[in-house]
């Protein structure tokens, strides 16, 4: 894996977005920004973090509207992508293949072009329509990795829960990091509970 694309849309959870650069600025990858217009708005609320600071976090960015970037074309050396989170009106143009900007245009490329996508689909509860577009996808090979946090691994802050989520997202790509506690195998005895 040399260069990811990394997505950014408006549905909440912009933070696995910025997670995922920060994550990503550890390993020798190359990344690739695309920050959609209500993606912006909702890092912006979310976060506080202007667009500056966000695209500071990655090697290239682009505009949602520059259809001739890099990652629109197959020919372009883009090893995968991740969209996080990704909205259901992005899960639908993608699962469409209506590129209505360039997140969904470097998507509809992976799909084409048989290299590893992953929509962090960011949305409750899910509808059919919803369902129906992730299993269409999920048949063409894209990985679809809601953000849903575990709690075998006790996460003590949000933070936690965000780190889980970005690792199993970073192994979608064989970019193994131990950013948070992984799954050890048996079951702990834990005191049984008191009726105070």
């Amino acid at each position: 894996m040399k260069s990811l694309v990394v997505g950014i849309t408006g549905a909440s959870g912009a933070v696995y977005g910025v997670r995922l650069l920060e994550a990503l600025a550890a390993t020798p990858v190359e990344t690739h920004l695309i920050v959609s217009k209500w993606g912006r708005h909702t890092l912006e609320h979310e976060t506080g973090m202007g667009l500056d600071e966000v695209h500071a976090l990655a090697d290239r960015h682009y505009g949602p509207g520059d259809m001739a970037a890099l990652m629109s074309s197959g020919s372009a050396a883009i090893d995968g992508m991740a969209v996080a989170p990704c909205s259901a009106r992005s899960l639908a143009a993608i699962a469409s293949g209506l590129s209505e900007n360039l997140i969904h245009r470097a998507a509809d490329v992976m799909i084409k072009e048989r290299r590893p996508l992953v929509l962090m689909v960011r949305e409750t509860p899910l509808s059919a329509i919803h369902l129906e577009n992730m299993l269409k996808l999920a048949r063409l090979g894209v990985s679809i990795l809601p953000p849903v946090p575990s709690f075998y691994n006790e996460p003590r802050s949000i933070d936690a829960m965000v780190d889980y989520t970005v690792a199993r997202v970073l192994d979608q790509f064989g970019l193994r990091q131990e950013t948070s506690a992984r799954w050890q195998g048996g079951l702990g005895r834990r005191p049984a509970p008191s009726d105070d």
